[in-house]
C-alpha cells in the first residue's frame, strides 16, 4: 500500500481518509459528529469537497486524520474523483432505511479502487441505525457484503452518536498498525543490507618497523657484509 503520510515531527502522521456514498446517507453528519460533536437535522447535500482534520493518539504518537467529505450526488462525481487519489482509508456509507444506497456500494467501491491503491483500508458503514422501524437493509446483509469484499463493518447513528467514533478510530488505528509494520520491516531490511554489503569497520594491519630493522641486520650478517661477525681459526 502506498501510504501518503506526512510527518510534521518524528512522532506525527497524517492520513487522508475519504467518505464515500450516495447523497443523503449522512456522510457530512458523521464527520460533524466525529470532528465537532455536532449534528444538523436539516443539513444540505455537500457541494464539491470539504475536509476536517482530527487528532488522535495511538501508542503515544500523535496521528492526524484528514477526513474528506466527498459529495455523493452524481453531477459532482467528476469534480471529486481527483480527491480520492492519495487516500489510505475510506468509509463507504449507506443509509439502512434506503436499499438503493446499499446497492450503490459496489459502484462506489469500484470507483475507489479506480482512483486509489487496491489495498486502501475500507470500512462499510450502515448509517441511521436509530431509525429501526424504517430499516430496509438488515445487519446481516451489511455483514455479508463486508465479508465478501473483505471490508470492516459497523452500523452507526450520527443522530445519537452510536459507533461514530468507533468507526473512524477503527480505520485510523488499522492504517497506523500497517504503517508501523512497514516501517519496522524497512528498518530490518536496512540492517540486513548493511551487514551483507560488508560495510563494517576497516581493520588496518601495520607492520612493526623495529622488527623489520632487526631482520635486515640479520640478513646482512649472514651475507658477511658490513660489520658482520667473522670466526678466527
Amino acid at each position: 500500500m502506498a501510504f501518503h503520510s506526512e510527518q510534521d515531527s518524528a512522532d506525527d502522521y497524517l492520513f487522508k481518509i475519504v467518505l464515500l456514498g450516495d447523497s443523503g446517507v449522512g456522510k457530512s453528519n458523521l464527520l460533524a459528529r466525529f470532528a465537532r460533536n455536532e449534528f444538523f437535522a436539516n443539513s444540505k447535500s455537500t457541494i464539491g469537497v470539504e475536509f476536517q482534520t482530527q487528532k488522535m493518539e495511538i501508542n503515544g504518537k500523535e496521528v492526524k486524520a484528514q477526513i474528506w467529505d466527498t459529495a455523493g450526488q452524481e453531477r459532482f462525481r467528476a469534480v471529486t474523483s481527483a480527491y480520492y487519489r492519495g487516500a489510505v482509508g475510506a468509509l463507504l456509507v449507506y443509509d439502512i432505511t434506503r436499499r438503493q444506497t446499499f446497492d450503490s456500494i459496489s459502484r462506489w467501491l469500484h470507483e475507489l479502487h479506480t482512483h486509489c491503491d487496491m489495498n486502501v483500508i475500507t470500512i462499510l458503514v450502515g448509517n441511521k441505525k436509530d431509525l429501526k422501524d424504517a430499516r430496509e437493509v438488515s445487519t446481516a446483509d451489511g455483514k455479508s457484503l463486508a465479508e465478501t469484499e473483505s471490508l470492516f463493518f459497523m452500523e452507526t447513528s450520527a443522530l445519537d452518536s452510536s459507533n461514530v467514533n468507533a468507526a473512524f478510530e477503527t480505520i485510523v488505528k488499522e492504517i497506523y498498525n500497517i504503517l508501523s509494520k512497514k516501517v519496522m520491516q524497512s528498518q530490518e531490511l536496512k540492517k540486513d543490507s548493511s551487514i551483507g554489503s560488508g560495510k563494517g569497520k576497516t581493520v588496518v594491519l601495520e607492520t612493526n618497523k623495529d622488527a623489520n630493522k632487526e631482520e635486515k641486520k640479520e640478513e646482512e650478517a649472514k651475507k658477511g657484509g658490513g660489520g658482520g661477525w667473522c670466526c678466527s681459526s
